[in-house]
């Protein structure tokens, strides 16, 4: 991880560690970048989410492209995932998306989308990041060599809902539907998207965003309205996105969670069943539910887990031509649609699943169970690897090792460091949560020992 990128972009509290001038310069070294690859003038994407900060951080990374004679075409408030699928569309050279994802609104990011929709690589990241912190006088342009804005936004939005829409091949007609769009970038694409389809009846909420209300108890991460809405209203669906639109979770009828491990096993199932599912193959994280494990045993799918992140999901994915991943969060990804995660694709894909059924939501999704699961957070130090130490020891290794064996398969146990806290987690899955409490506390205990 470098010095300003984390693993999903430059993040912070706008104004405190993420400021005008950082974006100006972000601008400037991401267009200096990319002159440097090509040998030629650059055009850049730029879409944003909702935030209060938004705009003033576009107008800054715009400024910074333009004054090294990049050109820019904004996009607007727009999901993250359109910002990948049309940098592609219009051959541009890279793509900036302004979110913060699912965080409040004082918290903004920056991400950067190479020319094929995917991440910006480590090693130019790493170029961004060394003409940034060098504070090398960047080549300022002048004359005619300045950097232009470009035009054509509302086309590019009905361009990238016109995509979504093609994404599958049924009409959805007969759901009720109800739409969280969690004040964020979902509120300028999603009724638009919906709407497309007349026999859907659609109904949205939170989509008012007044720059400081995203994700404000709304949401992928504050679901109880909606749930409550699904059920007053007799809707076969709830959909929630959130902040940046790039991660859906869904709710059925009777007001009850469809996590992103259920979106995976039904819409892995459906793509099985169309002799779509490649390499019979569905790529989870470490932290996917033991519902998922053995639902995919029993079906005879192969549940690839990889360390968590939808970064590495989708590495793993590209490398073996899976097409379908995601996290429990609600990052799921098809590749045969998108080159990164999509809600608004993911609500798409399970509709058509739910519409050809012909069955409940909660039916559809009863073929994958979800175990209790505990998560407890041991503080430990953050400096003199103590961490380290502690995840190395043979000690723990053998604790977690008796806990699994008195699970004996009903369980599963996972102790990992946290990549950015001073924390070691420990998750527990058991039938009930009693067990796995019980076990996650008798771990956690053991951990602090350790700390002496």
């Amino acid at each position: 991880m470098g010095k300003l990128f984390g693993t999903d972009g430059i993040r912070g509290i706008v104004g405190e560690n993420l400021t005008v001038e950082l974006a100006f310069h972000v601008g400037q070294a991401v267009a200096a970048v990319l002159t440097e690859e090509k040998g030629s003038k650059p055009t850049i994407t730029i879409g944003k989410d909702t935030r209060i900060s938004s705009d003033m951080l576009e107008a800054a990374l715009m400024a910074g492209i333009c004054a090294v004679g990049g050109d820019v075409m904004p996009l607007g408030t727009i999901p993250t995932p359109a910002v990948a699928y049309l940098t592609v569309l219009e051959q541009a050279d890279a793509g900036i998306v302004i979110s913060a994802s699912h965080n409040p609104y004082e918290h903004n990011g920056i991400k950067v989308f190479n020319a094929q929709g995917y991440k910006l690589s480590d090693e130019s990241e790493a170029r961004v990041e060394e003409l940034i912190l060098s504070g090398a006088p960047m080549d300022v342009k002048t004359h005619g060599e300045i950097g232009k804005r470009l035009h054509g936004m509302r086309q590019m939005k009905r361009d990238y809902i016109d995509h979504l829409i093609s994404s599958i091949d049924c009409d959805l007609s007969g759901l009720r539907v109800l739409v969280d769009c969690a004040n964020g970038a979902a509120s300028a694409t999603a009724a638009r998207l919906f709407d497309r389809f007349p026999d859907l009846h659609t109904d949205v909420i939170h989509a008012d965003p007044d720059g400081v209300n995203i994700n404000d108890g709304c949401g992928s991460t504050h679901l109880k309205s909606l749930s409550e809405g699904v059920v007053a209203g007799g809707y076969d669906l709830g959909i929630a996105f959130d902040g940046d639109a790039d991660r859906c979770l869904l709710v059925d009828e009777t007001g009850h969670t469809i996590d992103g491990d259920k979106v995976m096993a039904v819409c892995g199932a459906d793509l099985r069943r169309h002799g779509k599912l490649s390499g019979n193959a569905i790529v989870a994280t470490v932290m996917s539910n033991l519902g998922l494990h053995e639902y995919c045993r029993k079906e005879g799918i192969e549940l690839v887990c990889t360390a968590v992140g939808d970064r590495h999901v989708l590495e793993k994915m590209l490398e073996r031509d899976y097409r379908i991943g995601g996290e429990q969060s609600g990052h799921t990804i098809f590749t045969d649609v998108e080159t990164t995660g999509d809600g608004e694709v993911t609500a798409l894909q399970f509709l058509q699943v739910l519409a050809r059924s012909g069955e409940k939501a909660s039916s559809l999704v009863s073929c994958c169970a979800v175990y209790p699961q505990v998560l407890v957070n041991v503080e430990v130090p953050h400096s003199g690897g103590v961490k380290e130490a502690i995840m190395a020891s043979p000690a723990l290794a053998e604790a977690v090792k008796r806990e699994e064996e008195a699970l004996a398969g009903a369980g599963r146990v996972l102790v990992r460091p946290s990549g950015t806290e001073a924390l070691i987690r420990v998750m527990v899955e058991a039938k009930t949560t009693q067990i796995a409490q019980a076990v996650a506390d008798r771990l956690a205990d053991f951990i602090k020992s350790q700390k002496k």
